[in-house]
This record gives structure tokens, C-alpha cells and sequence, in this order.
């Protein structure tokens, strides 16, 4: 009794801060303007770190967009790690004239483990001292050409590390990727964008990020392996008390999938890694947030506390306490009445986040109004789908697999 009261009230504040925290956030978004940095000269040097495996069909567009920046070409060096490929990927990527480094490794997979082997030929070999700083790209994303130019002024501002405005080159897709752009365009505009009006630190992406030769020579290369290896990079430099920080006229196009069943698991290893990061992280966030009122860790504690598994958690415990008699079925029922009723209160909420988003961000979303009518009605559908997704989490081993692209296609529209 004593028990699930406790599991109330700790989910009652917990989901009462991130309600009235997201609340703010939007209204800060909405309302403040975007955080801008001052022209910069064009001298730094920069690294490109690329992971593929098996993406000879979609890695040339990336490479050509590279190369088309207004940045100066000469400091830019393109490095990809082809990693377990058994296509043609190492060639495609050696024929346009890149740094091209072949692994081998069925044992430790996935992307993490592939960067800090880049990262370590590099060091080995002693060219990773040559670059000022390093972007982290997948193989599958093109940028707006004056992409380096604009992360060059916001590095010159003095941020170690930054990540970047995400759209999508495939939101009007389907419901699925829709679902997956929205949330990511979200993000930008209202999450990321208020933390910099805020002053707290940004949240690192999979991709579109960059981070200094300092904090690469403190990690020694890369030391991020769990399945979310960016949202470890974030909590490890939050609590090296770095602040991350977020530019907005820096933009990259990423592509979202459009099979339910592939998005569902990818999903399905973002919500393990969650629970990976909450694992490793969590205890020592939630220290940061109390000895250091860093607000910071505050926001990231919210961001990687594990709601679902607190609400599975909860129902589990009601109805074995009821089947004892330690508490009445009726009670129970009572409880699961007001959890689907906060359900469809938070569907139309979700269904005004998506619109705000597209109302927000219309000019950066290439879709028509009818489209977008679809999509913010099919957007809670989306989102709840997270809760299968979080529930399988807990229980199954999610392991990284490929997600197949189709970069002719969307290089063409």
C-alpha cells in the first residue's frame, strides 16, 4: 500500500516536471528568437568522421555535399570507417578521394565501437592532431552548403562541442517517417533552441554533431559503446560540466525510415540505450543536479528517466496487491480509468505539438497542407507506439542493425 503510493507520487512529480517543463520549453521556442552567432573567419580545420556499413548506394550523396560547402575545401578532410562492409562502400568512398579506413569485427558492434576505431588510427598514426575539431555524420545525410561555414562561426563563439538543426529528406514519405522527422524537428526548434536560450546544455543527436580536439584528446578518441553512444557522449560531457551547445542555421537533412517494422527497431534500440544511459548515468546526474543545482542534469535526468518501465512497474504492483486483498480492485480500476483518460488528454497533446512544430518550422518542411493534416493526426499514433517499444525494451537483448536507405531517391527529390 505504502509502496504504490510512493510509485504515485514519484511518478506524479516526475511527469508533472516534464509536462511543465516541455510547456516552457514550447513557449520559449514559439516565442524567443533563435540564438545567432556572429560572422567568423573561415581557418579552422576540420575532421569528418563517417560510419558506414553497406552504404554504397546513398555515402556519395553525402560526400558531394561535403565537398560543395561554402567552407573552404582544403580544411575539410573526409574520413570513413567501412565497417564490417561487404559491399562496395571502401571503393565508392577511395574513388572521390577520402581517408578511407576498413574494420573488421563481428564481436563488438556497432557505431560507437567504429568511431573510436577511426579515432584510434587516426591518433596512432598521428593525424588526428592536424584538426581543430571533429564532425560526426551517417552515411545517409546530405547539408545545407553553408553547413560548415555556420558551425564554424559557433565554434569560434566558443563552444567545445555543438549539435545542429535535423530535418528530414523524407517526411512526406509516410505516417512512420513523419512520425520520425516531426520529432526530431521538434527537438530542434523546441528543445535544443530553449536550452540555448535557457543557458543549460544541448542534446547531442546520433548525428550533425561536433566536438573539439580538447575533448577528444580527454576521451581519448571515442569511449561511447552503449546503444545510444550520442546520448552517452551528451550525459558524459554534462557532467565533465561542458555545455553543449546548438546551432540552428546549421542544417542537415537526415533520412527516416518508412517500413513500420524497421522503425520499430530502431526505436526498439533507442529506448535499451535509454535505459543503458539511465543505468550508467542516472545516479550520478541526479548527484550533479543536487550538489551542483546544475540545471543541466536536471533536464537530462528527466530526458533519461525510464517513465515507461516506472508505469509498468506500478500497474504490475496494483494488481498483484489487489489479488492479495492488500488493496481493492475497485482502486486499481480507478487508477487505470485516470492513466487512459491522461492517455487521450496526452494524444491531443501530442496532436498540438506536431502542429505547433509544423506551424513552427513550415518553411523547412517539404510537404503539402494536406499531407500535414494526416501527419499530425497519425503523430500520437506514432508516439505511442513507444510504449510496446519501451515495455520490449526492458526485457529483450536489442542489438544494432542496418537500416536500409534509399539515397538515389531522395539525392533526386
Amino acid at each position: 500500500m505504502v509502496l504504490l503510493s510512493i510509485l504515485d507520487v514519484l511518478m506524479l512529480i516526475l511527469g508533472g516536471a516534464s509536462l511543465v517543463y516541455q510547456v516552457v520549453c514550447i513557449l520559449a521556442g514559439l516565442f524567443s528568437k533563435q540564438i545567432g552567432f556572429p560572422a567568423a573567419p573561415m581557418d579552422k580545420r576540420y575532421a569528418v568522421l563517417i560510419s558506414a556499413r553497406n552504404e554504397e548506394g546513398v555515402i556519395g550523396n553525402l560526400i558531394d555535399s561535403i565537398r560543395a560547402q561554402t567552407y573552404p575545401s582544403a580544411l575539410v578532410d573526409i574520413w570513413l570507417v567501412a565497417d564490417n562492409c561487404t559491399d562496395d562502400t571502401a571503393s565508392v568512398v577511395r574513388a572521390k578521394g577520402c581517408n578511407v579506413v576498413e574494420r573488421f569485427n563481428t564481436e563488438q558492434i556497432g557505431k560507437g565501437y567504429a568511431l573510436t576505431y577511426l579515432l584510434d588510427h587516426m591518433i596512432d598514426t598521428g593525424v588526428a592532431e592536424n584538426y581543430d575539431a571533429y564532425f560526426v555524420f551517417d552515411a545517409d545525410n546530405l547539408l545545407d552548403a553553408h553547413y560548415i561555414e555556420e558551425m564554424n562561426k559557433a565554434f569560434h563563439a566558443g563552444f567545445r562541442i555543438l549539435t545542429s538543426y535535423r530535418n528530414s529528406v523524407n517526411l512526406s514519405d509516410n505516417w512512420v517517417s513523419s512520425g520520425s522527422a516531426l520529432w526530431f524537428i521538434r527537438e530542434s526548434r523546441f528543445l535544443n533552441n530553449s536550452r540555448m536560450v535557457f543557458g543549460s546544455s544541448c542534446h547531442v543527436g546520433g548525428t550533425g554533431f561536433m566536438f573539439s580536439r580538447e575533448v577528444m584528446q580527454r576521451n581519448k578518441g571515442w569511449k561511447f559503446h552503449l546503444l545510444t553512444e550520442d546520448l552517452e557522449f551528451t550525459m558524459d560531457s554534462v557532467l565533465h560540466g561542458d555545455r553543449i551547445g546548438y546551432c540552428g542555421t546549421a542544417i542537415l537533412y537526415d533520412e527516416q525510415p518508412v517500413d513500420f517494422a524497421q522503425s520499430w527497431r530502431q526505436r526498439l534500440r533507442w529506448s535499451k540505450g535509454f535505459l543503458q544511459v539511465f543505468r550508467y548515468y542516472g545516479p550520478a546526474l541526479i548527484q550533479r543536479a543536487v550538489r551542483e543545482r546544475d540545471f543541466s542534469a536536471v533536464d537530462f535526468t528527466l530526458l533519461v528517466c525510464p517513465f515507461t518501465v516506472l508505469s509498468v512497474a506500478r500497474l504490475l504492483l496494483g494488481c498483484l496487491f489487489a489479488a492479495f486483498g492488500f488493496v481493492t480492485w475497485t482502486s486499481q480500476l480507478s487508477s487505470l480509468v485516470s492513466w487512459v483518460t491522461g492517455g487521450m488528454l496526452g494524444a491531443l497533446g501530442m496532436m498540438a505539438i506536431a502542429a505547433l512544430t509544423i506551424l513552427a518550422e513550415r518553411d523547412h518542411i517539404g510537404a503539402s497542407n494536406k499531407e500535414l493534416v494526416a501527419y499530425v493526426l497519425s503523430f500520437p499514433i506514432y508516439m505511442f507506439s513507444y510504449v510496446p517499444i519501451s515495455f520490449q525494451a526492458v526485457f529483450s537483448k536489442a542489438e544494432w542493425k542496418p537500416i536500409a536507405h534509399r539515397g538515389e531517391e531522395n539525392a533526386a527529390a
